[in-house]
């Protein structure tokens, strides 16, 4: 049986106080380094904040991922309150294309004028010519499973403004950031690093909440978690990006589901989940945990 990995809450990098003095929803954890919860996913926000009210600095900020349907408003409120009334980013960057990390990305996309970039074998999902394979509802338990089924499978179209991450492993906007290919939730999942003050933006890669539960979703108690399990394709690629993660020994992480969360319980916990992978992460049974649907074969891109 799947199981999470409790954390302590005081790893937690958000500040309650800081974040009710702001009273706009977002989470600061780094001065160029907030997110925003909107529903049951984070968006995160990387650049300095009032970025887009110093002179000739239009474009100087990153979006990464766009949040559920319906949230393009929050986004927009969101950033214009952390970066100026006028700015744009100079890229929205995608770790994933789940419904979850789409859901405004074409309506942001256009009233920003914006590049989107993401790796390769994510961009079928995302100029419009396949779909994800069905989710799984059978792992995992709680209601977020249950549900799966009904949760859109994309595609998203923003072919005319998609473009692919640089070969060099550099970000769009995001100078001192790696992008990290992370496979096995999705098949161009991608993560970001900073070295110099070791951040990372996991996106699914793996999360800080029980994605499968409502009420944990809800609640949001952290936790170090797998990638959501109904909607993970191939787990021996996932397992292979969660030990790539941990080996990184990352001080402050920020995850697609839950709380970001640093230091060293932080880290312990990452490397259990590493280490013991198959017992935490993996169901014991499923639709893609003996038949993986993958790119190389073609099974992870359905018709649209």
């Amino acid at each position: 049986m799947a199981r999470q990995i409790p954390l302590d809450s005081v790893g937690r990098a958000d500040d309650p106080e800081r974040d009710r003095a702001r009273d706009d929803g977002t989470h600061e954890i780094a001065p160029d380094l907030a997110y925003r919860r909107l529903a049951i996913v984070n968006v995160v926000f990387v650049g300095a904040p009032g970025a887009g009210d110093r002179p000739n600095s239009d474009r100087q900020w990153v979006l990464i991922d766009a949040g559920v349907m319906g949230t393009a408003g929050l986004i927009a409120k969101a950033a214009a309150e952390r970066f100026g009334p006028d700015s744009r980013p100079a890229a929205i960057v995608m770790t994933h294309g789940h419904f979850d990390h789409v859901g405004a990305l074409e309506e942001l996309a256009e009233r920003w004028d914006a590049p989107v970039y993401a790796h390769g074998l994510e961009h079928p999902y995302l100029d419009g010519s396949a779909s994800y394979p069905p989710p799984d509802p059978s792992v995992g338990g709680g209601l977020m499973s249950l549900m799966a089924p009904l949760y859109p499978r994309g595609p998203v179209n923003v072919g005319g403004r998609l473009r692919h991450l640089p070969e060099d492993g550099s970000v769009p906007g995001m100078p001192g950031w790696r992008w990290l290919a992370t496979p096995g939730h999705s098949p161009g999942h991608v993560s970001f690093w900073r070295a110099v003050d070791r951040s990372l933006i996991a996106g699914d890669a793996f999360i800080t909440t029980r994605q499968e539960s409502a009420y944990a979703v809800a609640v949001q108690d952290p936790e170090m978690h797998g990638p959501p399990m109904y909607y993970t394709t191939d787990w021996q690629k996932a397992r292979d990006s969660v030990v790539l993660l941990a080996g990184l020994e990352p001080d402050l992480v920020v995850t697609g589901h839950g709380p970001a969360m640093r230091g060293s319980g932080m880290r312990t916990a990452l490397h259990e989940l590493a280490r013991d992978f198959d017992r935490i992460a993996v169901p014991d049974h499923g639709t893609y945990v003996d038949a993986p649907a993958r790119a190389e074969d073609g099974s992870a891109y359905r018709p649209p």
